[in-house]
């Protein structure tokens, strides 16, 4: 009896001992033998022998955790673990190519990669400026105080000097381009350098994240045509504007406890619990600015369909929106790089179509002219 014990007492350390190894996958099942837990569906063991080692992923997170350990600091800076904001800061590029491309074509595939690229590394930029700026408050607020700065993970310096790189790999990026947008991307250097102070100075500092996330509104039109179209770029860039105050205020919802405690800003204290009726109204404003554009810039049906489901998604969006849970905010944060997807596909499916209209036009024309 007492030999059966003991043999069962080893069984269960070996089994305990193999769930704490690192990259062993039976681990739940291996705890649950080991407590005594009966054979449940969920925790039976592969048939296949699973290997050891990490788990192959292609998550961002995944991969920035899969980097040498002293690189992992900088890319948590750029954020290149929650690309979300590399998304919403490249899209409004998207769309201002898209809707530069010659009728019946797609947009231009370089200049789009070349953006995507300017994109991750103005975003790591801003980021970095970001927490050099707010590394005294990130150590206060529960869900930042584990930034690379504010941890302690990079010094001040060495950030700077790593922003000092980034700044320098942008700058190859804009030299790429045409001297119109040369000129027009520089402009936007003094809203990346001082919008993260606006949130020690007014309620309302995602509109100065608006004003310089959607630069590329007005920069991808003219890397394109060589300058920029009012008609077009400036109702763009404030359909952009009005979409990021929607998202960074649902956004700023998830810290504004904390923001009252430490003295910051934002547009989710100003709004309160008429949040909803300002998020609606701010989604009106952005469907007109992008409804303008397609009249402006002779969008077809697809074009259209594309704002009627951006509507959709919006109205969804607001109207379950709960401002009091921050996991519920930040899913629908994140949900907005689907709406920006359906306007960058609505604008090159309709771009596409003025090929279709274009050719049935002159169809029509030519049957004329031989009767």
């Amino acid at each position: 009896m007492l030999g059966s014990r003991a043999a069962g007492f080893a069984r269960g350390l070996r089994s305990v001992a193999l769930a704490l190894l690192p990259g062993w996958q039976g681990r739940s099942f291996a705890l649950a033998r080991a407590t005594g837990a009966p054979h449940g569906g969920d925790l039976q063991p592969s048939a296949c022998p699973v290997p050891r080692g990490r788990q192959l992923s292609l998550s961002a997170a995944a991969v920035v955790n899969s980097a040498p350990r002293p690189l992992q600091p900088y890319l948590r800076l750029m954020r290149l673990d929650k690309p979300i904001g590399t998304w919403l800061l490249y899209l409004p590029c998207t769309w201002s190519i898209g809707l530069a491309a010659e009728p019946g074509c797609f947009p231009d595939w370089y200049m789009l990669s070349l953006f995507g690229t300017g994109a991750i590394l103005m975003r790591g930029a801003g980021c970095t400026i970001n927490d050099m700026w707010d590394q005294d408050y990130d150590k206060k607020v529960t869900r930042t105080a584990n930034r690379p700065i504010a941890a302690g993970d990079i010094s001040t310096f060495q950030s700077f000097v790593f922003l000092g790189g980034q700044l320098t790999l942008a700058l190859g990026v804009l030299l790429c381009l045409n001297y119109y947008s040369i000129a027009l991307g520089a402009g936007s250097l003094l809203l990346v350098i001082t919008y993260p102070l606006m949130k020690r100075i007014t309620y309302w500092p995602q509109l100065a994240l608006g004003l310089t996330f959607n630069w590329g509104a007005l920069l991808g039109w003219s890397a394109i045509k060589g300058s920029c179209d009012p008609s077009v770029c400036l109702p763009l860039y404030f359909s952009g504007v009005m979409w990021t105050l929607i998202y960074d205020t649902i956004y700023a919802h998830q810290d504004k406890r904390d923001d009252v405690l430490i003295g910051l800003k934002s547009t989710a204290l100003r709004f309160g619990e008429n949040t909803k009726l300002w998020l609606s109204g701010f989604s009106v404003a952005m469907l007109g600015a992008l409804s303008l554009v397609g009249v402006n810039s002779g969008q077809t049906a697809p074009y259209y369909t594309a704002l009627g489901a951006v509507g959709a998604h919006l109205t969804h969006q607001i109207y379950t929106l709960d401002i009091h849970r921050p996991e519920d905010c930040w899913n629908k944060f994140i949900s907005n790089r689907t709406l920006g997807l359906i306007v960058f596909l609505g604008i090159v499916l309709g771009n596409l179509w003025k090929e279709k209209k274009t050719d049935k036009t002159k169809k029509s024309i030519e049957n004329k002219i031989e009767n």
